[in-house]
């Protein structure tokens, strides 16, 4: 009997994915494709490779879930080459993957709790990811997350320590927390800030501890302090900040101006200095003017932002985005490049201001390490990962820095 997990997306989707390998340990020689609805591209190459399994190993039965099959159940049943969908609760139950029903997908916005699944290895990985919260309470215009993962839930604190502990008895090193929207995080009044200090005051072995994605205007009083007072926790921040333009945000429907972004950077920098900032930015949102375009291209610097994420605009279907005036797609990609070069300038400003200093990193596999704020190093000789490693950094190829 064999059995294979294909993830993609983020790394909630790693995360399930292992406790998927568990549930469906029984499927005879099965792949699972575990997707991702982002965007459409995300839909379309998980589609793509359904159909290259379903060509190169006909013999084998083709299961898919994930946040696309949660969304629109029926357009991956459609498809010939596969025998079963399943939703995103349905696929971490043993009971589900027991079962034969060809759709098994439930209402997603019925959940209101998290389950505790034991997940002590996540293969091909260096640092462990603990998912602490899933779903969204927002409604962003451009975004059907919701759709797939449901309305914010949140896992007990208790359950979250417990999990951490265990990864870290496992030999992992740094543990990620992550969620769809983690500064959503609640536990009666425990919000994300008390959930951290308690894991690494209830883990003293926890070596690094880093976060996932942040909505800025949600980061709570407690986590700040964290930030300004404890070294384990990593100083390096995704933002999703997604536009700079104020009117553009009101279209988007995030419940941020561009002012809190600068302020919200300044203010964490003048707690850490060292900290890094990466974030999320779409470019071509729909009525976006080059106007527009240009103040989120400025807040690159504003922010200080080092790594980006740049999206293409995707219109989704059934998101009040879709029904608004698009913006041109060679305009779209035109922008997105932009942005692209716009971040690429910004890393290499950053790299370069590394060389000459000493970092602490940690080993991955490939050859490579992590520093504290994420920066990826090459280093001089392999070495097996999760060892930390005092370097001196010699210099840069404008992605990465080099080891001395």
């Amino acid at each position: 009997m064999s059995l294979d997990v294909i993830t993609f997306g983020c790394r909630l989707n790693v995360v399930e994915s292992e406790v998927i390998k568990r549930a469906a340990a029984a499927l005879d020689d099965a792949v699972v494709v575990n997707t991702c609805a982002v965007t459409a591209e995300a839909v379309r190459q998980a589609k793509q490779r359904i159909r290259a399994i379903s060509r190169e190993q006909p013999q084998r039965k083709i299961v898919v879930t994930g946040c696309a099959v949660q969304s629109s159940p029926e357009t991956f049943a459609a498809m010939p080459e596969v025998a079963r969908v399943l939703g995103n609760e349905e696929k971490l139950d043993a009971r589900a993957w027991a079962g034969d029903t060809r759709i098994a997908v439930g209402d997603i916005m019925q959940r209101r709790t998290m389950t505790p699944h034991r997940v002590d290895a996540l293969a091909g990985h260096t640092r462990a990811f603990v998912q602490v919260q899933n779903g969204c309470d927002h409604r962003c215009t451009f975004c059907v997350i919701p759709f797939g993962r449901g309305n914010s839930r949140s896992l007990a604190a208790s359950d979250v320590v417990t999990q951490v502990r265990a990864l870290v008895a496992s030999g992992y090193r740094e543990v990620v927390l992550t969620g769809v929207d983690i500064t959503g995080y609640r536990d009666g009044e425990i919000r994300l800030g008390v959930l951290v200090k308690r894991i690494l005051a209830e883990v003293p072995e926890v070596a690094r501890l880093r976060l996932s994605s942040l909505d800025s205007v949600e980061v709570d009083a407690d986590l700040l302090d964290a930030f300004a007072s404890e070294p384990r926790l990593m100083p390096h921040l995704h933002l999703s900040l997604q536009a700079g333009d104020d009117l553009i945000l009101k279209r988007m429907k995030r419940r941020h101006a561009r002012a809190d972004a600068v302020t919200f950077c300044e203010r964490v920098r003048a707690l850490r200095p060292d900290v890094v900032f990466g974030a999320d930015i779409i470019a071509g949102f729909p009525t976006e003017t080059e106007d527009m375009f240009g103040r989120s291209l400025d807040l690159v610097d504003e922010c200080g932002l080092t790594q980006l994420h740049v999206f293409p605009f995707s219109s989704r279907p059934g998101t009040p985005a879709a029904r608004m005036p698009q913006v041109d797609r060679a305009a779209v990609k035109e922008r997105a490049q932009r942005l692209r070069e716009k971040g690429e300038a910004a890393l290499t400003r950053h790299l370069a201001a590394q060389v000459g200093s000493n970092r602490r990193v940690l080993s991955e596999r490939g050859g490579i390490g992590r520093t504290e704020q994420f920066t990826p190093v090459r280093l001089s000789a392999p070495i097996e990962p999760g060892i930390f490693l005092d370097l001196s950094i010699a210099g840069h190829d404008k992605r990465q820095l080099l080891a001395a």
